[in-house]
């Protein structure tokens, strides 16, 4: 299983993109997995496979999660094994002070299941499995 890993939204993609596809492999090492510069998500991989870093178009992230905050730069992912430890991460995040941003629910263009909750400060975490 992936370790958690950030998600950079953003208002100009292309710009996004291409910045994070230079930096991205020349300082960290990392290659790309998905996406391109016209498909408003892509993902870097460390290495040896593991997702490490993602960006994606505000507007598509805020439509794919309804109730998600459309304010904010970053969502930080905790990729969990099953949905059982979904409902279990959820259950562990609110027992702490999160709320609920949106409920988990399929994501099938996704290709996973995701809870959105946002921490006691009001940031945005994804708890996903595939």
């Amino acid at each position: 299983m992936p370790a958690l890993y950030p998600r950079v939204l953003t208002d100009d993609y292309p710009a996004a993109f291409a910045f994070y596809a230079a930096v991205l492999p020349a300082l960290a090492g990392h290659v790309p997995a998905r996406g391109d510069a016209a498909s408003g998500y892509a993902s870097w991989d460390t290495p040896r496979g593991d997702t490490a870093f993602a960006v994606i178009r505000r507007d598509v992230f805020t439509t794919a999660v309804p109730g998600a905050p459309a304010a904010g730069g970053t969502v930080l992912v905790l990729p969990v094994a099953d949905a059982a430890a979904l409902d279990e991460a959820v259950a562990l995040c609110l027992a702490h002070g999160a709320r609920t941003a949106a409920p988990a629910s399929d994501l099938p263009g996704w290709g996973l299941r995701a809870a959105y909750l946002c921490d006691p400060d009001g940031n945005l975490l994804e708890i996903q499995t595939y």
